[in-house]
């Protein structure tokens, strides 16, 4: 296990999914965790914060409140996201997207100056970044913003690094499909994959703590996909 003694981390959307499981590693090496999440929650041994990434001033006061903390992870979607075929989208929907992005950069900006100089920033994009998938535009669009702004704002966040990682297919609570369904989405989704099956939130908070600890590595995308950019 990763040790992560004497370091405090915030986790934004750190209550459910990719987030949680990155929250409960960081707890389970040692760190101090602050999970924040639009929803109440209870986490053994986190403090949880209810917070939306888009209310500046509640994130204002909480980095604030942690000045000088070392690590901050933001794997929240900022809200719903629009999916479909480009001719056939709610533009209003595909803008709407665009929160993820927007709650992103509300924590980077309110949130580095309160941060250790040796700290370091992990965010989420998505695989649909760099390849195209039926239904996804929308979702590509916002990830591909995100990888740029990770590797652009490494040069001015500077000594603190960013870096990011992202995901494949992953099986996360944000699926409302069940039972065979939910099993054949994931099936299918994946076939063609080089690993054909759907990642785990483990999976991907392992390359989020690889990301905060490797202190040579910044303005870096991770992927963690199954192989689905290079299939």
């Amino acid at each position: 296990m990763t040790t992560f003694q004497n370091k405090t981390a915030i986790v934004l959307g750190g209550t459910s999914g990719i987030g949680l499981a990155a929250t409960e590693m960081l707890r389970d090496g040692g760190a101090t965790v602050i999970a924040g999440g639009r929803r109440e929650c209870e986490i053994d041994g986190v403090e949880c914060v209810q917070l939306d990434v888009l209310d500046r001033e509640g994130l204002r006061t909480l980095f604030e409140q942690h000045h000088g903390f070392d690590y901050l992870v933001n794997a929240a979607t900022g809200g719903p996201r629009a999916i479909g075929p480009l001719l056939e989208m709610d533009l209003d929907g595909f803008q709407n997207s665009f929160a993820k992005l927007w709650g992103y950069v509300n924590s980077v900006r309110l949130g580095v100056p309160h941060m250790s100089s040796s700290g370091a920033v992990v965010l989420v994009s998505g695989y649909p970044a760099r390849k195209w998938r039926p239904g996804t535009i929308a979702i590509g669009s916002v990830g591909g913003s995100v990888e740029a702004f990770t590797k652009h704002s490494a040069n001015e966040i500077a000594p603190v690094r960013i870096n990011g990682v992202s995901p494949g297919l992953i099986d996360t609570p944000m699926s409302p499909l069940e039972g065979e369904q939910r099993s054949n989405y994931y099936r299918e989704g994946t076939a063609d994959h080089l690993i054909p099956r759907a990642g785990t939130p483990a999976e991907v908070a392992s390359a989020i703590l690889f990301l905060l600890q490797n202190e040579f590595v910044t303005g870096t995308i991770v992927d963690v996909d199954g192989g689905a950019i290079v299939s």
